[in-house]
Formats: structure tokens, C-alpha cells, sequence
């Protein structure tokens, strides 16, 4: 499975949270919501989530293996340090 699209939004907003991403894998599935935030100890990325009834977040869709989701980090983060993003609005959204 490959990357072919990364669409990264700049959130505005005071806080960790740095940007949304889009992902688009194989150019026929889309992941939206995707957060890249600014933790203790560097940029990381967070899966979109929901929260549930007992008021606990749980990923909507996640990486199964360490490998890929290492690789994805790296990928989306790269294109965040270099740049390339859309200007959003205070959420992210235009």
C-alpha cells in the first residue's frame, strides 16, 4: 500500500495540535483527520478517532503494524517540516 496523495492543513489555533492530514492510499482509499501534534518529545501523528459513550477516544482507523505506521509518520511529518501545507482556518478548516 502506498502513499499517493498527502493533503496537510495548518491549524492556526493555540495548542499541540499542528495541522489535519488527508491520506490517500493506491489513489482509491482516503483517510481524513489525520492530526500531526506537538508532543514532549517531538511532532507525532494521531489516527482520526471518536469518542464513546463512556467518554474514552477510540481510532476510527489505525495502522496494524509498527512498520507502517512508523513509515507513515515519517512520510506525513516530512512533508509537514518541509512545508508543504494548506493554510486553514483556527481548526483547520477553511
Amino acid at each position: 500500500m502506498e502513499v499517493t496523495e498527502l493533503r496537510i492543513r495548518k491549524v492556526t489555533a493555540e495548542g499541540k495540535l499542528r495541522a489535519y492530514v488527508t491520506v490517500t492510499f493506491d489513489d482509491c482509499f482516503v483517510v481524513h483527520n489525520v492530526k500531526i501534534i506537538e508532543g514532549k518529545t517531538g511532532l507525532f501523528i494521531a489516527m482520526p478517532s471518536r469518542k464513546t459513550a463512556n467518554g474514552d477516544y477510540k481510532d476510527v482507523a489505525h495502522p496494524i503494524s509498527p512498520d507502517f505506521r512508523t513509515a507513515l509518520q515519517d512520510k506525513i511529518l516530512a512533508e509537514y517540516q518541509a512545508g508543504h501545507v494548506e493554510e486553514g482556518g483556527p481548526d483547520g478548516e477553511d
